[in-house]
């Protein structure tokens, strides 16, 4: 994967800036509302004080010898033989409270650095399908192009904050492949990005690459940390080997690690979503509980993914009326234990239509009214995330976009309030040119990017184009128009000398865990 498309020319410049200045510039987000809450303080507790007994009488399997031997001499009761790990609600008390409720990631350019807790929302796109998809190819797996264009548009995009929109780019070699991710990440854009756990080599690379991007060393990213990834349980109830690794290696190197249980009911957990919810939280916790472990104080965020199952086909649903109530009754649980919260924006459809939307714009909500901190896979995500699309990245930047100026503050000044505008329009008049409008009508709305307001006459005549069509033409336009961020030509050939030395060494020895 060559560094990019280089500079723009001045027009397309300009043409960046007209699209940057209609989403607004990239900002940090915050919610300003209280969170919406289902369970209340006595549901809670008889959910927490089901995972506790799942902790201390059933314990977790953690399939990984290092780790068992740092859980046994924390305090955790340690079965070696069958690799089960139970925990004291008192032991687990202890070691979450070490957590860090709000921390920083910091990104190459300090100007995209984000804060995950509190009231602070990040936004970040899909990661992980094998399929890539638009409307001009359709589905098919993906490249290594398909992953360059997916960091290059996302990067255009203000309303998300983190570097990514991910697939899979199936042409090229499994073992070096994250090398690719990583390159393309600190090359294509200037913001946070995550790295993959499978395993402690993938951690180390994904260190050394962005030490190298940043200018620094281990210390100074220990001290500063900018990395983050997903830690999946395998539920019920085990935690994977090669995870456990990659877990261990990011936490003692002071970087930021999600636990996020998957735990869909009636599959992975059981069928009731107190259930579902009372082993979330089980999972969760003792992980949290064990990262502290690792390294007191290391930043770590509880995830919750719980869904229901489509019991006839056994497929994940997303977007339901369970999936909001688990989304929300798992930012409950993360507050009461003062953790930062990640949740998801989610769909089972196959296709960018009236169904996607309609799950998505559910799983949205209730990320936000939850105060969830980390919204995962915010954009792009298709088919239960077996497929990136194109199409839905922007359909997805429109709703999050509008969800963002939702998320402002009132205006209550004496000029939004305008009674001297109302003053000077007489009963049965129009505001249309009043001084008051004319001054403010260019940014007095939000006005959604893929939104086509006009007559159905003139819609029609110009080619009565879809949503999702349109949102075709934007990806298009919006990738024709990126520029990539500049990176110091030394830190560039160190990359580039660091990505070939790993990769030979890959390819001579293979890669260890």
């Amino acid at each position: 994967m060559g560094a990019g498309r280089g500079r723009i020319s001045a027009e397309r410049g300009a043409r960046l800036h007209e699209r940057q200045v209609a989403q607004g510039a990239w900002s940090r987000c915050r919610n300003p509302y209280p969170p919406f809450a289902v369970a209340g303080e006595e549901g809670l507790a008889r959910i927490e004080a089901t995972a506790f007994r799942i902790l201390e009488e059933l314990g977790l399997e953690f399939q990984n010898d290092r780790a068992l031997d740092i859980l046994a001499l924390n305090g955790a009761e340690v079965d070696r033989d069958t690799r089960m790990v139970r925990f004291g609600r008192d032991l687990v008390r202890a070691m979450v409270s070490r957590a860090p409720a709000t921390f920083t990631l910091h990104a190459r350019n300090p100007a995209r650095d984000v804060e995950i807790g509190g009231d602070a929302i990040v936004f970040v796109p899909v990661a992980g399908p094998p399929n890539v998809s638009d409307l001009d190819r359709g589905r098919r797996p993906g490249t290594a192009r398909d992953l360059a264009d997916l960091v290059r548009l996302h990067h255009t995009l203000a309303m998300v904050h983190t570097a990514g929109g991910t697939v899979e780019p199936l042409d090229l070699p499994v073992e070096t492949r994250h090398l690719d991710f990583c390159r393309a990440f600190v090359t294509l854009s200037d913001r946070v990005w995550g790295a993959r756990a499978i395993g402690r080599a993938r951690v180390e690379d994904a260190l050394d690459i962005l030490a190298i991007a940043r200018g620094t060393d281990r210390d100074g990213l220990a001290a500063r940390p900018g990395l983050y990834t997903v830690i999946n349980v395998n539920s019920p109830r085990r935690v994977d080997r090669e995870l456990l690794n990659g877990l261990m290696a990011l936490s003692e190197a002071n970087q930021a690690v999600i636990v996020t249980p998957f735990t869909l009911a009636g599959a992975m957990s059981p069928v009731t979503l107190s259930g579902a919810l009372a082993q979330q939280t089980a999972e969760a916790l003792g992980v949290i509980a064990f990262t502290q472990m690792v390294r007191p104080g290391a930043p770590v965020v509880f995830g919750g993914f719980t869904s229901n199952v489509d019991m006839h086909s056994g497929a994940p649903a997303f977007g339901t009326p369970e999936y909001v109530r688990a989304v929300f009754v798992g930012g409950e649980m993360a507050r009461r234990w003062r953790l930062p919260y990640r949740t998801s924006n989610v769909t089972a459809s196959n296709a960018v239509d009236a169904q996607a939307v309609m799950e998505s714009a559910m799983s949205l909500w209730a990320s936000v009214l939850s105060h969830g901190n980390f919204i995962y896979h915010a954009t792009g995500w298709l088919e239960g995330g077996l497929t990136t699309s194109f199409e839905k990245v922007m359909v997805d930047a429109d709703m999050i976009s509008s969800m963002r100026a939702w998320l402002d503050p009132l205006d209550l000044s004496d000029e939004a309030l305008a009674f001297e505008a109302i003053a000077a329009t007489p009963p049965g008049g129009h505001f249309f040119g009043a001084l008051h409008t004319l001054a403010r009508f260019k940014t007095a709305f939000h006005r959604p990017l893929l939104a086509d307001m006009r007559p159905f006459d003139a819609w029609h005549a110009d080619g009565a184009r879809s949503a999702t069509e349109r949102a075709n033409a934007r990806w298009k336009a919006q990738l024709a128009a990126y520029e990539q961020p500049f990176l110091e030509p030394d830190r560039g050939e160190a990359l580039e000398a660091f990505v070939a030395r790993r990769r030979a060494e890959i390819d001579a020895r293979g890669l260890p865990g």
